[in-house]
């Protein structure tokens, strides 16, 4: 989807190692920035909890043909009438996979005040990176060859596997490698998700078949969700798909809004078909929105439809 190219600003190389006065610690901005935002949202959050082969007591509930006999609570049972399965909370750590779409697409910003969308990624990435691993999770970015870890170090190595991404945008794939996750880990996407439909439909497709559960981050500028442009506008692709020239941008806007909405629509779906979960985020938006909602999307299950 081309929209106006937004105004030239070349982004400063990323100095991957900050001094700080009178101590060893040097920090990636990006990092700095990330963990200041996963750290305003875990004051918000009580934890990840789920049901799993652990020692705490979660819940009750209702005894369901194919659960083993030796999770049933006959003295909860006793009292209601009904069977009762006492569920425990997971103790072990999660797998989390993440990817963020660094293609030409994302190189995008209506206003010099907001970051572009591939920026905003970025910060989401290695913002929920740092908030899974206050919470014991281990982490890993896809493509990278690593496995999943959790700690100081592998928090840093991604804030640099990010910068230098961000060099060779050029060279970046629309959709994410597709890797042998283990069964029940998890996979991030973030993206505009505004390329060929197949692709991410593959993808998704893919991935839960092997039992992964996915969640997706629809990143955009709020001016490719209104088109506020009026008159005479020269629309210029951002990956090859050339220029288009509109005498009057606002006729068209209906249609634009409509075709934005169907998209929208299947992605949901798509989502939503395979047990995922959904979450819209515009840059002009705090991030701490987008990282609250995908925390909370991550501890409660998405409904099957």
């Amino acid at each position: 989807m081309a929209l106006p190219a937004s105004q030239s600003r070349s982004r400063a190389p990323l100095a991957m190692l900050q001094k700080a006065e009178g101590a060893a610690a040097q920090l990636p901005p990006l990092l700095v920035a990330a963990e200041r935002v996963a750290n305003t949202v875990m004051h918000g959050t009580h934890g990840r909890r789920r049901r799993g082969p652990g020692d705490t007591f979660w819940q009750f509930r209702h005894y369901q043909p194919g659960d083993p006999a030796q999770s049933i609570d006959w003295r909860q049972s006793a009292k209601s009438g009904s069977v009762f399965i006492r569920e425990k909370e997971w103790i072990a750590a999660q797998s989390v996979w993440l990817w963020r779409d660094a293609s030409p697409s994302m190189c995008y910003a209506s206003d010099r005040r907001l970051e572009e969308k591939v920026d905003r990624a970025d910060l989401l990435t290695l913002a929920l990176a740092a908030l899974l691993m206050q919470a014991g999770e281990h982490v890993a970015l896809t493509g990278e060859g690593r496995p999943p870890a959790a700690g100081r170090g592998p928090l840093e190595r991604m804030a640099a596997v990010l910068a230098r991404a961000a060099e060779q945008r050029d060279e970046a794939p629309n959709a994410p490698p597709m890797e042998p996750l283990p069964r029940y880990a998890h996979i991030v996407l973030f993206g505009d998700f505004l390329g060929p439909m197949e692709e991410l439909a593959s993808t998704v497709g893919t991935y839960a078949a092997r039992g992964v559960t996915g969640h997706l981050v629809q990143v955009l500028d709020p001016a490719e969700e209104s088109l506020p442009f009026a008159g005479r506008i020269r629309f210029e692709g951002l990956e090859s798909e050339g220029s288009t020239l509109i005498n009057r941008t606002e006729n068209v806007r209906r249609d634009y809004h409509n075709r934005l909405h169907a998209r929208r629509e299947q992605i949901i779906a798509l989502a939503y078909h395979h047990g995922w979960s959904f979450t819209l985020h515009h840059t002009d938006r705090p991030a701490q929105e987008a990282l609250l909602a995908l925390y909370g999307a991550m501890t409660v299950p998405a409904l099957q439809w």
